[in-house]
C-alpha cells in the first residue's frame, strides 16, 4: 500500500478526517484515545505538509481540517498553505485531549468528537485503517467483530508463509504477477531515496554515507551504498517529507529497508528486471513472516525485521541454496535481535543503516557456510523455530521494555 508519511500519524490523520466527515462539521471537541506504541511513533514525528509541524495534535488536526478520508494513507497528500492556516488556528483552540488507552492492544485509535448536539466515535485497532467500531449520535453505523488478543486477526492468513515456501515461490512465480506492485515499490521507494540524498533532512546519515564514499573515506563498494541509500529513504521519509513509498507490514521504513538496498544491489551487479522483481519478492515476504512473529507495534525495532528480508534477499540472487539464506536469516536475527524501537523519528534511519550493513556480513557468513549454531542465545533447531523465538522476545519479553520506553518518552 501506497503511504505519505510516517503510519502512525498519517493514521491519525485518517481516522479524524473520516470521523469529520462522518460528523458532518468541524468538531468544537476532541477527545483522542490512543494506545501507547501509538504515542512513541507520532510524538517525535514531522507530518507531511504541515510546514513542520510535530506530534499527535498536529497529526489529528491535519486529517480533520484538510483531510481526504477516500485517501485512505494519502490523507494529506493535497494540502494548500490556506488550509495548514487554518489547522493553525484549529490548534489554537486547544480542544484536541490526548489520552492514554489503558488495554493490551498495540495498535489502537479512538477518536471521540462532538459539535453541538452532534458527536461521532471512531475506533481502529490491529492495523492502521482497520476501522472496528463508528457511532453517530449514539447509534451504531459500523461494528466489526475483531479478536483483541490476537493482532493477525484483522489481516489475510499468513500461516502459509514459511522460508521454505516463499523459496521455492520466488523461484517459480509468474514474474507477470508480481511485476506490477513491484513496480511501484521501484518507482515510489527509489524517488524518497534520491530526494533524501539531495536534501536535508534528519541527520542526514544516507548523504553522509555518501559524502564520505565519495571523499574515499569510506569504501566505494555497494554495501556503503546500499546502507546510504536506504538510510537516505527514511531520513526524507521521518522528517515530513511529503513524497509517498511503498509499504511492508504497514511500515514506510521497512519497506523501504526491504527494497532499496536490493534495488541498489541489483543496479550495481547489472541484473535483469526479473532477477530484480524476484529478489525483492523475497525480501518482502521473508519481512512479513518475520514482523507477523513479532506482532504489530512493539519494543522490537521493526527494520531489524526488514533486514532479515534483505540477507535472505541478497543470499538469494548470489544463488544461495534455501539452506544458505536460512542461515542469512539466523545470522542476523542472532546478532541484531536486540535493538529496540524507541519510536519512529530521525534516528530510525541510523538502525536501517546498521540492518544493513548487518544483512551484508550475514549473506556473506552464509554463502560462506558459516552460521550461528542452534543454542546460541535465541537461535532455534531450525529457522521457522529461530523466527518464533524472535516473536516470543518481542511480544513476551519486551512488553515491559516497551513500557519503559513510553514511560521515559512521556516524562
Amino acid at each position: 500500500m501506497a503511504a505519505e508519511g510516517c503510519t502512525e500519524p498519517i493514521a491519525l490523520s485518517y481516522a479524524a478526517a473520516k470521523a469529520r466527515r462522518i460528523l458532518g462539521t468541524v468538531p468544537n471537541k476532541v477527545d483522542v484515545f490512543l494506545s501507547g506504541n501509538i504515542i512513541k511513533n507520532v510524538k517525535s514525528v514531522t507530518i507531511p505538509n504541515s510546514e513542520g509541524m510535530v506530534g499527535i495534535e498536529p497529526a489529528i488536526a491535519m486529517g480533520m481540517i484538510a483531510g481526504d478520508d477516500e485517501k485512505e494513507l494519502m490523507v494529506i497528500s493535497d494540502v494548500t498553505h490556506e488550509q495548514v492556516e487554518e489547522v493553525k488556528k484549529f490548534l489554537d483552540k486547544n480542544i484536541i485531549q490526548t489520552h492514554v488507552y489503558p488495554g493490551d492492544i498495540k495498535l489502537y485509535i479512538r477518536l471521540e468528537i462532538s459539535n453541538g448536539e452532534d458527536n461521532v466515535l471512531l475506533e481502529i485497532k490491529h492495523t492502521h485503517t482497520n476501522i472496528t467500531r463508528i457511532l453517530k449520535n449514539g447509534k451504531i453505523l459500523l461494528s466489526q467483530i475483531c479478536n483483541d488478543g490476537d493482532f493477525n486477526s484483522s489481516l489475510t492468513d499468513r500461516k502459509v508463509l514459511t522460508v521454505k515456501f516463499i523459496y521455492d515461490l520466488a523461484k517459480i512465480i509468474d514474474i507477470d504477477l508480481i511485476k506490477p506492485i513491484f513496480e511501484k515499490v521501484i518507482t515510489y521507494n527509489s524517488a524518497i531515496a534520491e530526494e533524501g540524498l539531495k536534501g536535508k533532512y534528519g541527520v542526514n546519515i544516507g548523504k553522509m554515507i555518501l559524502d564520505n564514499i565519495e571523499r574515499g573515506i569510506y569504501g566505494n563498494d555497494i554495501r556503503n551504498k546500499a546502507a546510504s541509500y536506504a538510510s537516505a529513504g527514511s531520513d526524507a521519509r521521518m522528517s515530513g517529507c511529503g513524497l509517498p513509498v511503498m509499504t511492508t507490514s504497514g511500515s514506510g521504513n521497512q519497506g523501504m529497508t526491504a527494497s532499496l538496498p536490493i534495488i541498489k544491489f541489483a543496479a550495481e551487479k547489472n541484473l535483469t528486471e526479473e532477477e530484480l522483481i524476484r529478489g525483492l519478492f523475497v525480501s518482502h515476504l521473508i519481512t512479513i513472516h518475520v514482523k507477523t512473529n513479532v506482532g504489530r507495534l512493539s519494543a522490537y525495532c521493526g527494520a531489524i525485521c526488514a533486514a532479515s528480508g534483505v540477507a535472505a534477499a541478497l543470499t538469494f540472487l548470489h544463488g544461495g541454496s534455501y539452506e544458505m539464506v536460512c542461515d542469512a536469516i539466523t545470522n542476523i536475527l542472532g546478532n541484531l535481535s536486540g535493538v529496540i524501537c524507541d519510536g519512529a523519528k530521525a534516528s530510525c534511519a541510523m538502525k536501517i543503516s546498521s540492518g544493513i550493513y548487518s544483512a551484508f556480513d550475514a549473506t556473506m557468513l552464509a554463502l560462506h557456510k558459516d552460521v550461528l549454531k542452534s543454542g546460541d542465545g535465541i537461535v532455534g533447531v531450525d529457522i521457522e523455530e529461530t523466527i518464533r523465538n524472535v516473536g516470543e522476545l518481542a511480544q513476551c519479553g519486551m512488553k515491559g521494555t516497551d513500557e519503559t520506553i513510553l514511560g521515559i518518552m512521556t516524562k
